[in-house]
């Protein structure tokens, strides 16, 4: 396995981060690592990078123990952290040479300049990092992440601060990537997880709620309706729910509420009737596809 990770536990102080995490992750996948803020994400990437120790538990790398072969561990892991910090005052040429001398890369010139073309910094590589956009700040700490051809690659958000067409080259990168590397991925964008994961692993309040595929995810949710319901006024909820004890109610504000149906029952006449009855009118109401982004606010959003 490139990842393996067995009953990690993290204690910052008497506050647990993370409570007996396991999974594996083999080469050619791209697994989704998603989760609320705060829920672990980071700290489980910076363990696995050796940034970090945990408190309990074990982590291995291409076979090696993150803590013990911490060395061995970085010679194969590609790390693109959230917060990229780069050294701005140097050139982007520079700046990777500087990467690639801390590697002891054969043939530096040859290397950079593959992965110049491969993230497509050529229009900038003569610049300074400072004088960068943020998006090409991040094609740079992708660049330095990949420069020593790395088994496994954990990128935390790497597509912050990238214009619609960027985003769409840096997929198509890291699917690429992916075929041939194991590849760690959190983001906040859905869409994202959908384009390119095989696998997603949701985590909440320091443990793993969900570890499937996409499609796994998404049919565990396909029998329950959701609906976008809008009110003439603001109703009570409390009173709602007496009515329909099998459905779920999100507030969305300004009349609006978000239903989640897992009664299997088609309850568009009976709002009608309770609107009436209740003296109120519904002014539209629209069923909403089950996606990805649906699935992860049902399984974060419970308490």
């Amino acid at each position: 396995m490139s990842i393996k990770v067995e009953d990690i536990s993290k204690l910052y102080g008497t506050q647990e981060a993370l409570s007996h995490i396991n999974f594996e992750a083999k080469k050619g996948e791209i697994i989704g690592f998603l989760g609320p803020n705060g829920a672990g994400k980071s700290t489980m990437m910076k363990i696995l990078t050796g940034y970090i120790a945990a408190s309990s538990g074990k982590a291995s790398v291409a076979g090696y123990n993150v803590e013990e072969d911490d060395i061995e561990v970085k010679k194969r892991i590609g790390y693109l952290p959230e917060h990229n910090s780069l050294y701005t005052d140097m050139y982007v040429k520079e700046y990777l040479n500087f990467v690639a001398g801390i590697y002891k890369i054969p043939n530096k010139k040859e290397r950079i300049a593959e992965m110049i073309q491969l993230v497509k910094l050529e229009i900038e590589q003569n610049k300074k990092i400072e004088e960068l956009s943020k998006g090409y700040r991040q094609r740079v700490g992708l660049a330095a992440a990949m420069l020593h051809d790395p088994e496994v690659l954990i990128l935390d958000e790497p597509t912050t601060g990238l214009d619609p067409n960027q985003l769409a080259e840096i997929r198509n990168l890291i699917m690429n990537i992916g075929k041939e590397k194991t590849v760690l991925l959190s983001t906040h964008i859905m869409q994202e997880v959908e384009a390119m994961c095989s696998r997603v692993l949701i985590i909440d309040r320091g443990k793993i709620i969900a570890d499937k595929s996409t499609k796994e995810l998404k049919r565990g949710f396909s029998d329950q309706d959701i609906l976008e319901v809008e009110f003439e006024k603001e109703i009570d909820i409390t009173l709602f729910n007496t009515s329909f004890p099998d459905i779920s109610v999100e507030i969305m504000g300004n009349g609006l509420y978000r239903l989640l149906n897992k009664s299997g029952k088609d309850i568009r006449a009976k709002l009608f009737e309770w609107a009436v009855k209740n003296e109120t009118s519904i002014l539209g109401q629209r069923a909403i596809e089950t996606n990805l982004e649906e699935v992860f606010k049902q399984l974060t959003n419970k308490k």
